[in-house]
């Protein structure tokens, strides 16, 4: 399913965004799915880009997973999942991710890890990456909304720069969501 935020005629490039909730129960229908909502709205307060959301809810099955993120990162600059990061059996999520990556950021995980071990000591179980697939960055976060908040806020602002580099659309953030950091030399002059 794919969905477009409210934007009229926008200075900003058009960015696809994959989001991907996975999750054995919500895709399953047994509890309602918060991930992709709370991935939508961090992003469209975030970003002043015209933004068209490319949505997944899927199982905890490393094949689907894999299938999903290759349809995704051929479409999308930037891939967001949640879920399946943790040492559970059936949390394939990082294993998915780094079957399909063309080169890995191990300083995404790092980072991801930091700020959630600000607010509770259990995120040093996490396993999430960040990896490059094509000219798409895809990024595992954790499976509760207040905690992908809490990480988007605290390593998002390198995500720009990262999809330059890869070629992909210049995104350009609300600073009082999230600055993004570029150097001088990369940075666009205001229209």
């Amino acid at each position: 399913m794919s969905s477009e935020s409210p934007h009229v005629l926008s200075p900003f490039e058009p960015a696809a965004i994959g989001i991907v909730s996975i999750s054995d129960r919500a895709s399953g229908g047994v509890y309602e799915d918060k991930g992709l909502p709370a991935l939508k709205e961090w992003l469209t307060a975030a970003l002043h880009n015209p933004v068209t959301f490319v949505e997944r809810l899927i199982p905890d099955e490393q094949a689907q997973i894999e299938a999903t993120l290759i349809d995704l990162a051929a479409q999308c600059c930037l891939v967001l999942t949640t879920g399946g990061t943790g040492p559970a059996p059936r949390d394939v999520t990082p294993e998915a991710t780094l079957a399909v990556a063309d080169k890995v950021l191990p300083g995404f995980g790092e980072a991801m890890r930091a700020v959630s071990l600000k607010y509770v000591p259990t995120a040093i179980l996490s396993r999430q990456v960040g990896v490059v697939r094509g000219h798409c960055l895809i990024l595992n976060l954790p499976g509760q909304p207040k905690a992908i908040k809490e990480t988007l806020d605290g390593v998002f602002a390198a995500v720009p720069y990262g999809v330059d580099l890869i070629g992909g659309p210049y995104l350009e953030t609300r600073a009082e969501v999230v600055q993004a950091f570029r150097p001088k030399s990369a940075q666009r002059r205001p229209a």
